[in-house]
């Protein structure tokens, strides 16, 4: 059977498509956990966030480096390494003792992760090497990679109904067997013949870039977000002397294809964003078990799903930069939507905002996708396409950071506000931090932080509808002409 091209393809296809789904499903499965991670691990705020981000910081910050050193040892071989990788620190994640090891096993998840993406995008277009059936294989590659992210509170709902936390990570363990055991077996060998120089200074200069300025945003430290900046206008001066570049920063002149990276990342954005919120927001305020907040959040995987596969149909009638554009807008008007949400259940307000910014996020990332490397000259497609899963990685990492720190600081202050007077010191730091932490207290006290929450989320997703409504409107303005390049082969 391996032996026909096209049976042979559709197999390579399944092994390549299975990492990308797990990656993606790992940005959101453990959000449904927060709850549970809170009770078992009691992290900090803070701790709670880094848990959630510290994956895609090292994913998004490793990805370019990663899929340079697939073309110099071999991308199959790369591909197999990371997924070996990424069945051992999915052991280590599930079996954590504490919240730092639990840090510390996420971020060795990213840096396996960061190994499979650029592997599987290279391999896809090593082989297939005719438009029409590539563009169908990205289509498959691309509805994985939207549908996971929405599929991962419903996985992780199911999962956490029969077993504990942990049972999130070793759901990664089978199917990085089956990769290792699939990929030899139809995944051909391919590298580049003449790579380069591998700059190490530069791979230091872009993860430090990423860390310094998450932990900026999380901690709200002006200094460090400078620092991070430093950093970054350092990488930036370094590519440009470089001879073979980590990054082509030269891309980055065309105005298109900025904004086009930049709506990539706020369609990502919009999707995690309200993904870290959603799962404790069902479960602790509204009293559901984890599968029925999983069942919650269909509509947005389904949504997602359904955007990704249409999106080049409505990409053939209108401006691709309008497509982009109405699509960030309706993740917008989702987020608007989720913000009316109290401490009272709203089915189905919560399904038509859900599906509404997963078919949005859907819609806009995978047209994104195609102005990004359409734009890019033709001998850059794949520096471009690195640049691409960067900043899907990115937006997912940014949405928890600045979503996320942007509500544990509202929900600490409106829970220090509305404690009576008199409240003893410990129960009141515990009420600050989570509103899982919260949920073990006393009636009372447990009412108080239902509220706060639900009114720091209300407000943050304010927040994020103004941010994705702005990209949206750049979008809409900048690429309004933008059409799809007439070939795949670009």
């Amino acid at each position: 059977m391996l032996n026909h091209p096209v049976a042979r393809q559709r197999w390579a296809l399944a092994a390549l498509t299975l990492p990308v789904l797990l990656l993606s499903v790992d940005l959101t499965v453990l959000s449904m956990a927060l709850p549970h991670l809170s009770g078992d691990l009691t992290p900090t705020g803070t701790q709670l966030l880094w848990i959630i981000d510290i994956y895609g910081v090292f994913l998004a910050g490793l990805l370019i480096p990663m899929g340079s050193l697939g073309d110099r040892i071999g991308r199959r071989r790369l591909l197999l390494i990371g997924g070996a990788a990424f069945g051992a620190a999915s052991i280590l994640a599930a079996f954590a003792p504490t919240a730092e090891v639990l840090i510390a096993a996420r971020a060795l998840l990213g840096i396996g992760g960061a190994t499979l993406m650029p592997s599987t995008l290279s391999l896809i277009r090593t082989i297939f090497r005719r438009p029409a059936p590539r563009r169908r294989a990205l289509a498959v590659w691309m509805a994985a990679y939207a549908g996971g992210a929405g599929l991962g509170p419903v996985i992780g709902g199911l999962l956490l109904e029969h077993f504990w936390w942990g049972s999130v990570f070793l759901i990664n363990v089978p199917i990085m067997a089956l990769l290792l055991i699939l990929g030899p077996l139809v995944l051909p060998e391919a590298r580049d013949p003449a790579p380069g120089r591998f700059d190490v200074p530069s791979v230091l200069l872009l993860i430090t870039a990423v860390l310094v300025t998450v932990f900026g945003f999380k901690s709200g430290t002006v200094v460090l977000l400078l620092a991070g900046a430093a950093v970054a206008v350092v990488f930036t001066v370094r590519q440009r002397r470089l001879a073979t570049p980590l990054i082509d920063v030269a891309l980055f002149r065309s105005l298109p294809f900025t904004t086009a990276v930049l709506s990539n990342i706020a369609g990502v954005f919009a999707l995690t964003g309200v993904l870290y919120f959603y799962p404790q927001y069902v479960q602790t305020v509204l009293g559901r078990t984890p599968f029925e907040a999983g069942l919650w959040s269909i509509p947005i995987a389904a949504g997602a799903v359904i955007g990704a596969l249409l999106a080049p149909r409505i990409a053939r009638r209108l401006p691709t930069g309008v497509v982009i554009g109405l699509g960030l807008t309706a993740a917008a008007v989702g987020y608007l939507l989720l913000s009316l949400l109290g401490v009272n259940a709203a089915m189905i307000l919560t399904f038509v905002a859900g599906a509404l910014l997963g078919a949005g996020a859907g819609l806009s990332d995978t047209l994104t996708n195609d102005v990004i490397l359409g734009t890019a000259p033709v001998d850059k497609a794949g520096a471009a396409a690195g640049i691409s899963e960067t900043a899907y990685h990115l937006g997912a990492v940014m949405g928890t950071a600045i979503l996320g720190t942007v509500g544990a600081r509202l929900y600490a202050s409106n829970v220090l506000a509305g404690l009576p007077a008199g409240t003893p010191a410990d129960v009141a730091t515990t009420a600050s931090q989570t509103v899982g932490a919260a949920s073990r207290l006393a009636g009372p006290f447990r009412a108080i932080a239902n509220d706060a929450f639900v009114d720091a989320m209300s407000r943050t997703f304010l927040t994020g509808a103004a941010v994705v409504g702005v990209a949206g409107l750049a979008a809409a303005l900048v690429l309004r002409h933008h059409r799809p390049a007439p070939s795949a082969d670009h």
